[in-house]
């Protein structure tokens, strides 16, 4: 393998340093004497067991929503689909909190579509619905991009043969297209948990910080960083370590599919 020189060795060094020294502080600045009493307070076991469940929840929004997306932007290419697509990706680059802030004028209480709910007896804004709400609006172009690109990478040839065969469209779906790219799903999945773990901006946002009901550890993490910034640390360990197991899990997987 030809190397690549020196400086760009350099650089990337630099680079590295930038994105794994501030974990590392977080590491060494732990206060490991009462790391598992933190961890295992009340509030904290609550905020944990919040985010893990609306985590799994939104995993499975993302999912049901994320793959039909997929599928009809892989195999459209109008301007119509091109600009619904960009809308869809957005979230990827808009700023969390105004994530929040359209979601609070789309489903608040004065919102253009949570009036008439309200109206009805349901209210969304400021509830564990709405956390997964938020999750969702976040991590749904996550899975959207892996799914679709896979599906692009894999073309249609073995679906226009399954059809010449005499398979539904339904049934070409399920039985050949899927299990293609099952591999970028579970990528796609895994992604978006972790996403929807980490998920702040939006959250605070639209469903508000109440304990219990929309405090997600994020949410506790920054609470405690108000009062004591060395009380946020064994949490935000927690975090760290779970956002890891998830990025050497995807790399792993896709490392494996590769080879």
């Amino acid at each position: 393998m030809r190397r690549a020189p020196w400086w760009v060795y350099l650089i990337a060094a630099v680079g590295v340093t930038v994105i794994v020294l501030p974990p590392l502080a977080l590491v060494l600045k732990t206060p490991w004497d009462t790391f598992v009493a933190q961890v295992t307070s009340q509030s904290s076991r609550e905020a944990l067991r919040l985010s893990l469940q609306t985590s799994a929840a939104t995993t499975g929004l993302c999912v049901l929503l994320g793959v039909p997306m997929a599928v009809v932007f892989s195999r459209h290419d109008g301007l119509l689909v091109r600009v619904l697509r960009s809308l869809v990706l957005l979230p990827l680059v808009l700023p969390p909190v105004v994530g929040g802030l359209a979601l609070l004028y789309t489903f608040g209480k004065l919102g253009i579509l949570g009036q008439p709910m309200r109206e009805a007896g349901i209210d969304i804004a400021f509830t564990t619905t709405a956390v997964i709400l938020a999750q969702t609006f976040v991590a749904l172009p996550f899975l959207v991009i892996s799914v679709e690109g896979a599906l692009r990478s894999a073309g249609t040839r073995y679906e226009e043969v399954a059809a010449t065969l005499g398979a539904s469209p339904t049934r070409v779906l399920w039985k050949v297209t899927i299990p293609l790219i099952a591999p970028s799903v579970l990528a796609g999945l895994v992604l978006s948990f972790a996403r929807a773990l980490g998920e702040f901006g939006a959250t605070i946002t639209f469903a508000g910080n109440a304990p219990g009901v929309t405090r997600t550890a994020p949410l506790a993490i920054y609470v405690d960083a108000i009062d004591d910034p060395q009380r946020a640390i064994p949490m935000s360990i927690v975090l760290v370590l779970i956002s890891l197991v998830v990025v050497v899990g995807v790399h792993s997987r896709r490392k494996a599919v590769g080879s």
